[in-house]
């Protein structure tokens, strides 16, 4: 029978007394199928590639459990221990435990260029006679920083809005408000970054993508937020293992980013607004 330092080393080798391999460690992940540039069923999205990157590195799979990212999601996956991680979550969110943040986005403005609108200020004199596409829940402007602004500013005739999960039976749900500028249908948008990036890299038109200045109208009204990984409340262990995974894989996570055109935000370009 195996003892002390030798049953120590076969552990470590991932071999069991039977001879066999341990099992590869799966990750189990929370992603919703259609929603790009985060993640899709065909494993197309960034946060797909996150998740796998986050396998490969330890010699694991990734496992997924599918479920739209809207109203429901986290009670139906992470809450009901269907999976264990959620790839891309506010750092601020409640409800759940979350890493330390792998980016920093922000709002931004499209426009086209061939127009040298260059827009970047939301308190620029020009959004009065311009169309402005503005992702929106309802019709009371209560879920959208952009809308938010924009109302405060006087400008609510100015909006055109756009269904915050998009048209969710087309491929691409959140491709409508960046497409409605590259067609010239609105005059601009103000979109977060990530799929606002995402799509104006495959626009028939160039597209011009720049950070909302300022990164915050008031206290309370921010528009760059951090973004995390995100596991069960008391999920402390795992929560720390995913931590160490991104300090240490930090380089390859923002290649992944930069291939997505995701625009990011650090701490002394907020501080310096």
């Amino acid at each position: 029978m195996l003892r002390g330092a030798a049953w120590a080393v076969l552990v470590a080798l991932g071999v069991t007394a039977c001879g066999g391999a341990a099992p590869a460690p799966a990750f189990r992940v929370c992603a919703d199928p259609n929603n790009l540039p985060y993640s899709n069923r065909d494993g197309q999205g960034f946060e797909n590639r996150i998740a796998q990157l986050l396998a490969d590195d330890s010699g694991g799979t990734v496992e997924y459990t599918w479920w739209a990212q809207r109203r429901g999601f986290l009670r139906n996956t992470l809450a009901a221990d269907s999976c264990d991680i959620v790839i891309g979550m506010p750092t601020s969110a409640e409800r759940v435990l979350t890493t330390r943040p792998y980016y920093r986005s922000s709002y931004v403005f499209v426009d086209r260029r061939e127009r040298g609108l260059q827009l970047a200020s939301l308190d620029d004199p020009r959004l009065r006679r311009l169309k402005i596409g503005v992702q929106m829940i309802g019709d009371d402007f209560t879920n959208s920083p952009p809308a938010h602004a924009l109302s405060n500013r006087g400008l609510v005739n100015n909006v055109v809005g756009f269904p915050v999960y998009g048209d969710y039976s087309q491929p691409a749900p959140l491709a409508g408000i960046v497409s409605a500028v590259d067609r010239g249908d609105i005059d601009a948008a103000i979109v977060w970054g990530p799929p606002a990036g995402y799509f104006a890299k495959s626009s028939h038109n160039p597209l011009g993508v720049t950070p909302v200045s300022p990164h915050a109208d008031a206290p309370s009204l921010p528009f760059v937020f951090d973004i995390s990984m995100a596991v069960r409340p008391d999920d402390r262990a795992r929560r720390d293992r995913l931590d160490e995974f991104i300090v240490r894989r930090r380089a390859d996570i923002d290649s992944i980013l930069d291939a997505y055109g995701v625009p990011r935000v650090d701490a002394r370009q907020e501080t310096a607004q």
